[in-house]
């Protein structure tokens, strides 16, 4: 799909999002960017790149001639040059020594600086994948503390309307005030619930603003959207053949093979014996006579005992380890995406059970026997344990919503789908 469209379709939800939010609520897409621009850990993963750049200005530098100024034989300590002294004429060198890079060492190191970068671009994309996986885990935490909550408040409004209405029947003779203490009893427990269930959110909502980078909590911080619903596109094999081609952490071990054999070429080289040709100007004075002489000279290492066997041997080493890791990454890969289709089809099927089976008939049970019991024709235990299956019922459905929400988010986390546009 082109990316404008793409990006216009991000741009009508957020807009559609947005008008039925609560005013200054943060949707998952804000939290995402807000998440790549401030997390702390992806913020330090990013100063890696810089210094992979300056590596590679470092790989790209020549080495410098070296000079050499010397003095010798001279009259400092107060001998002097004559027939009668075993010294030499006072005497000044000036030496140059040019060293000549043979095997194309600079290219092969600009060649493992460039892998390394691509290397650590990688890693900071693998931390971004992370960061977003850790950001919709903390929204969809939020989420479902938000619908706990509801029911809480909903439970409480019910059972405080029954006290109301016990008190009115306590009022008139027509209840006794062991009911009454009762009803007020179990409103008191769904009060602790609002509470446990308040501070469930609150926790929730802390830990997303961690995640987002936020070092100061809000809070009034508030959060906009539905739990995700919807079909996952493609097949289980669709989606292992897309992590294995967008991974980040998969496409690092690629590229550490390549890394690992750019390193390689460049210990090869360096078994290559580099030439360095010297010039020399020299001036010698005695007895009020001086002379001038330039000399040239050419040196070379004898490659007799070191040829750079060890690092050859640890660089060939390397690109089998790489590869042994990229073996291993795939399989582990598959595995993930396996486990995490298996965790969105049961909880698909888990959710739609819920919603056919279950929740109407527990909705049901509960508004009748609660009707019947302000008419007096059911007990207040028969009401409690109607109101109660119904919230057991309502807990259930919602952790089904949450952990289909969160089996869409783990698909797309394992397959690379958050971070495979950047």
């Amino acid at each position: 799909m082109d990316k404008r469209l793409i990006a216009a379709a991000l741009t009508v939800a957020s807009l559609a999002v947005a008008q039925t939010a609560p005013r200054g609520a943060v949707t998952l897409e804000q939290a995402t960017q807000e998440a790549m621009a401030s997390n702390l850990d992806l913020a330090a993963e990013k100063l890696n790149i810089p210094v992979a750049e300056a590596r590679e200005i470092t790989a790209r530098l020549r080495p410098n001639p070296v000079l050499t100024v010397s003095g010798q034989t001279l009259n400092l300590l107060g001998a002097t040059y004559s027939p009668a002294t075993p010294l030499g004429p006072n005497q000044m060198n000036i030496h140059t020594d040019f060293p000549f890079e043979r095997g194309h060492k600079r290219e092969e190191r600009i060649a493992v600086a460039r892998e390394e970068k691509s290397l650590v671009e990688l890693g900071v994309r693998e931390v971004m994948r992370q960061v977003i996986a850790n950001v919709q885990s903390a929204f969809v935490d939020v989420q479902q503390a938000q619908e706990n909550r509801s029911l809480a408040q909903e439970n409480l409004q019910r059972l405080e309307s029954v006290v109301a209405i016990n008190e009115s029947r306590l009022k008139a003779g027509d209840l006794a005030q062991v009911e009454l203490d009762r009803s007020r009893v179990a409103a008191l427990q769904y009060r602790a619930a609002v509470q446990q269930a308040q501070l469930q959110l609150d926790q929730s909502k802390s830990q997303l603003q961690q995640v987002m980078g936020r070092r100061r909590k809000t809070p009034s911080f508030e959060v906009a959207g539905e739990l995700r619903r919807g079909p996952v596109a493609g097949t289980q094999e669709e989606i292992t053949r897309l992590a294995l081609t967008r991974r980040p952490d998969y496409l690092g071990d690629q590229q550490s093979q390549a890394r690992s054999r750019a390193d390689l070429r460049l210990q090869l080289a360096n078994s290559k014996v580099d030439y360095t040709v010297s010039t020399e100007f020299t001036r010698q004075s005695a007895w009020g006579v001086s002379g001038n002489s330039v000399g040239v000279y050419f040196s070379m290492p004898l490659r007799i005992f070191n040829k750079n066997q060890g690092e050859i041997a640890r660089a060939q080493r390397e690109i089998a380890l790489a590869s042994a890791r990229t073996n291993a990454l795939e399989s582990s890969i598959e595995t993930e995406v396996d486990k995490a289709y298996r965790q969105y089809t049961v909880s698909q099927r888990l959710l739609t059970s819920i919603e056919t089976d279950m929740l109407a008939k527990a909705r049901s049970v509960r508004d009748t026997t609660e009707y019947s019991y302000k008419r007096g024709e059911a007990s207040l235990v028969e009401f409690l344990d109607a109101q109660r299956a119904f919230n057991d019922a309502m807990q259930t459905f919602n952790d089904a919503r949450a952990n289909y929400a969160r089996s869409l988010y783990l698909i797309d986390t394992v397959s690379a789908a958050t971070v495979s546009g950047s």
